[in-house]
Formats: structure tokens, C-alpha cells, sequence
């Protein structure tokens, strides 16, 4: 009879142990689980340095950007040499999204991918993917043209696709950029694009690009990059 006891009191102590094995497992899961979801709910996403910028935004924005960023020079490295720019104060909002676009390194990658002999090389865009993602992280925006400044599409000027027609496709492309590299000047184009600068050093260099073979399209054969574009004193 004793041994029986002893058979029954052992077992009940095992199964009082093993439910409180379980409980304390349970209770130290919850505790995890808990501390997981604080840990994963402390984290912030880093917040924007700059708002996402819209045609309904984008002018305030380098209204206030031009009066706080007042460089005006940058540098443009090719494989072919550098190309040096002054960008004119007067357009000020396309001075203002150059120096921006330079500063988020926007250029950096990017391809002349227009060359006409005796014209112009234009650059700034390209179908790469990386270049294409930064493009959708800073924005889908349009700059109004800025023509009455006075300025002429010389050689060296840099300008930038817009019109004061009302046609919303001949607004500034903010992304794109092109060099008059033509001898005399293109001053059929006075008017209708909005020139932001000028070259101050590297005509040779913008030279050498334009004289780049190209297919039918006006795009280069060999791939000709913008390694990078800085500001430079």
C-alpha cells in the first residue's frame, strides 16, 4: 500500500513541475515577444532632408534654397577631362536646382547622351536603374522658363529646355542640361530655352565630346559618362 503511495505522490510532484516548467516558458515567450515589439516599434525611419518635391512645391522650395545655398560654380569630370561652369545668379531658381541636383550627386553616372557636332552635347539623363531610382526619390517636377535675362546661346552657354509658349512640355527639364558647343553661337534657340550658365573652362573637352560618332539618333556610340559634377570655389 506504502509503495503505492509513493507511486502516486511521485507522479503528481512530476506533474506539478512540468506545469510549472510550461508556465514559466509561456511567461518568458510573452516577455520576448513583448520586448521584440518595443525594440522594432522604438525604431524611426530616418526622416527626408528635403521634402519630395511636385510641380505644386518644387518653386517654394528653391525659393527658399537659392537665398541659403549661394554657390555658383561647379565641375563636370568626363573621361575626356573636366568641363568647369559658372551658373548665372539672375536664374536664380535654375541655379538653385543645379547646385541642389550637384549636391544630392544627381550627375554622378549620368550620360551626355544627345552629341550633335557643331551644335550642342546635352546630358543629365540616362536608362540606368540607380540614376533612375534617385530621380524618383527627389521628384517629378517642371522649372517655368526663364528667357529675359538677356543672355544668348553663345558658345559655352549652358541651358536648359523651356519655353514661354504654353506648352507644358517646353518647360525646364530640371534634370537635363545642354552645352551650345556650335562656333558663332545657336541663337536660333534665344528665346525658347532658358539659359542658366556658361562654360569657364574645358571647351576643348566639350570639343573632343561632340566630335563623338553617333547613331541615327544622335546618341553616342561608345557610352560617354559624367563620372561626377562638384562644386568647386
Amino acid at each position: 500500500m506504502k509503495k503505492i503511495f509513493f507511486i502516486l505522490l511521485s507522479t503528481l510532484l512530476l506533474v506539478s513541475c512540468e506545469n510549472n516548467k510550461n508556465k514559466t516558458s509561456i511567461s518568458k515567450s510573452k516577455t520576448l515577444t513583448k520586448q521584440k515589439t518595443i525594440k522594432k516599434d522604438s525604431i524611426k525611419k530616418p526622416e527626408r532632408e528635403f521634402p519630395l518635391l511636385t510641380d505644386d512645391n518644387a518653386m517654394e522650395f528653391f525659393l527658399q534654397y537659392e537665398k541659403e545655398h549661394q554657390e555658383n560654380k561647379v565641375r563636370i569630370t568626363t573621361e575626356f577631362g573636366d568641363i568647369d561652369i559658372l551658373l548665372f545668379n539672375e536664374t536664380k531658381f535654375h541655379r538653385a536646382n543645379f547646385i541642389f541636383l550637384t549636391k544630392q550627386k544627381y550627375f554622378d553616372d549620368t550620360q551626355f547622351y544627345r552629341v550633335v557636332n557643331n551644335f550642342i552635347i546635352q546630358g543629365g539623363s540616362t536608362d540606368d536603374r540607380d540614376v533612375m531610382r534617385k530621380r524618383t526619390k527627389i521628384g517629378k517636377y517642371l522649372l517655368p522658363p526663364d528667357t529675359k535675362r538677356g543672355f544668348k546661346h553663345d558658345r559655352g552657354v549652358v541651358s536648359m529646355p523651356s519655353s514661354e509658349i504654353e506648352n507644358p512640355y517646353k518647360l525646364a527639364s530640371p534634370y537635363e542640361f545642354f552645352i551650345v558647343q556650335q562656333k558663332g553661337g545657336a541663337h536660333h534657340l534665344d528665346g525658347d530655352y532658358t539659359i542658366f550658365g556658361k562654360v569657364i573652362k574645358g571647351m576643348d573637352v566639350v570639343d573632343e565630346i561632340a566630335k563623338q560618332k553617333t547613331d541615327d539618333g544622335e546618341w553616342p556610340l561608345h557610352n560617354i559618362y559624367i563620372k561626377k559634377v562638384r562644386l568647386i570655389d
